[in-house]
Order: C-alpha cells, then structure tokens, then sequence
C-alpha cells in the first residue's frame, strides 16, 4: 500500500512537529492539522503542504479536511497529556482525547482514509505488574489521562472490524530530545529533561528529586526515555505495519533521575545543584517498556539511547532558542 499524503493532528506540539520534519525529510506530503491551544505555529514545518487551525472538536471541518485532502494516512498526536490534570478535571481529558477523537475517526471514514497511527501511552498500563512491561501486561489505567487513550484503541479497534479502517497505536513513556528545529516548548514545564536544562540556563536554581530512596540502584526513579527522531522513526514504519494492532515502544534500560541530572552536568558543564523532596504518591519506582515485537515487525531500531546523545540534542536546540518558539 503506497502512503504518500499524511494528515499530523496535533503536528505544533512537541512530538508532532519532529514527526512532520521527519516525513518531509523522506518525501511525503504533510498537513498539519492544529488548534495552537498548547502547540506553536512556529513548530510548524515550513515545507508542510497545508496548515490547519483548527479544534478535533469541529466534526464538520474535519470531515470537509480529509474529504478534500484524500490523505492516506492520519498521524494523531493532538492530545492533552497532563496526568496531574487529568485527575483534577477528568472531563476535559475524556472530551479531547476520546470524543474529539472519535470526530477524527469518522472524518476518516468519511476521507477513505487507509490507516490511522495513534499517538497513545504506556500509562494504559497502569501500575505494572512487572518490568520491562511486556506487550500483553494487563491494560490498567490509574489515571483518566490514561483511561482517555486507552478508551480510544477500543474505539480505533471497532472502527477497523466495522470501517476497514488500520491502525497502530504506539505506547511509550518518556519522549526526549530535539531535532536541529523543534523541541520541547511548555507552559508550564512538566518534563524533567527541559526543567533541569532550566537550571543550567539560569532560570532555575536548582533542580528538585521527589524521593532518594527507591528500591533501584542509585535510589532514584527509573525511567524509559525515548528521543523524539526515534519516535518520529516509529511513527513513519507504523504507517506500513502488518495489519492492526497495538506496539510498545522502550529502550529497554531506562535512566534514572540522577543519571539524567549527571549527564546533564556533563552536557552543559554546569554544576546543577540538587535538592531532594519527599516521593509524590503514585510514583512507580521503576518504568521500561519492551518494544521486543515493534523492533521485530517494524523493524524500528532507535538510533539514540544514550543519555548524553539525548540531552545534548536539547541543550543544542534551548541554545538556539532560549526562550522556546517565543510565538505566545
């Protein structure tokens, strides 16, 4: 099945503009679909075919879009992705990652649109039973964040048994990193990687570990973090993956906080002090994916796993850019 014209929903924000560069880069044609609620219309790939402002929630626009646009693929990363927000207001999560969602999929059918790849998360896993967490790990969200995307593969599911519709719904935990052009731009910051960044850049000073005592080997949180070009590299094989179906995504390691924060002195050379906080409740001590069967049937093999490769990918970029997109 040839894939040519791709429309990226969510294509202003952090990993939906390295996915577009990406696909501009290996020739296809690219419209950006984004309603700049948490995006930037600097993040927008020049190259792109089209740009569209414009909110999921318009189910009308977007089934004008993709009739017109006779897209053979959607990318979808337009999400909210907050976990603390999303327990205080469950409601704005379930309207924009699902129902609005569910507006994408019918513009979809209404497009002939051939397949759909889905940005989700591991956090429909929940709280793992045990790590790395493997491909069929009972699916338990602990978060309406979670829940949200979750509830949208079942929809995606239904829609591929009733619309002929593929999917693939790729599940990771941490993206990181930059391309030369788009990074991490938030307001505010939640990502550890900018925000210790933050502190070599002055405009912090000093970086806070929420617990020093978990059961792993330096005492700190584990992580998996997977840099953004790799992601963007999953997301362009899924566009050809067999059939439908769901993908982890990991490095299978993971890095903990305080092997981040020493990379990081090494990246910037700064000294990067620390102060150590009590844990936050619900923090998992230890979180890795195993992406054993995207490496397998999608042949993706992330190229930039090492801490160093991925923070000073960062440190490039908030060097070029002090003050993120600074289009606000």
């Amino acid at each position: 099945m040839e894939i040519k014209k791709v429309l990226i929903t969510g294509g202003a924000g952090y990993i939906g503009s390295v996915c577009a560069e990406y696909l501009l880069d290996r020739g296809f044609e690219v419209t950006v679909l984004d309603a700049l609620i948490t995006g930037h219309r600097n993040a927008v790939d020049k190259r792109v075919s089209d740009f569209v402002e414009m909110n999921l929630e318009d189910r009308d626009g977007l089934i004008k879009l993709c009739e017109k646009g006779q897209f053979d693929a959607i990318m979808h990363f337009a999400a909210f992705s907050l976990v603390g927000e999303s327990m205080q207001d469950p409601g704005k999560y379930f309207r924009n990652n699902l129902a609005n969602a569910i507006n994408l999929a019918d513009a979809a059918v209404a497009g002939k649109v051939k397949r759909i790849v889905f940005s989700s998360t591991a956090a429909t896993f929940g709280q793992p039973e045990s790590v790395p967490i493997a491909e069929d790990a009972p699916q338990k969200p602990i978060n309406p964040y979670g829940e949200s995307k979750l509830c949208f593969e079942k929809v995606l599911a239904w829609y591929k048994a009733i619309h002929n519709i593929d999917y693939t719904a790729l599940r990771y935990f941490n993206a990181a990193g930059a391309s030369e052009n788009f990074g991490e731009d938030h307001a505010p910051e939640t990502h550890l990687i900018p925000i210790i960044l933050q502190v070599a850049q002055g405009k912090r000073d000093k970086i806070m570990v929420y617990g020093n005592d978990y059961d792993t080997f330096d005492g700190s949180c584990i992580r998996d973090y997977i840099h953004v070009i790799d992601l963007a590299q999953a997301h362009m094989k899924a566009l050809y993956a067999p059939g439908s179906g769901h993908y982890n995504l990991g490095t299978g390691n993971g890095l903990s906080v305080f092997e981040i924060i020493e990379a990081a002195r090494r990246v910037t050379g700064h000294a990067i002090p620390v102060e150590i906080a009590p844990r936050r409740a619900g923090d998992p001590p230890k979180l890795i994916a195993d992406s054993t069967r995207a490496r397998r049937e999608l042949a993706w093999q992330p190229e930039l796993e090492n801490a160093d490769a991925i923070i000073g990918s960062v440190w490039k970029w908030m060097q070029k850019n002090p003050n993120g997109y600074n289009d606000r």
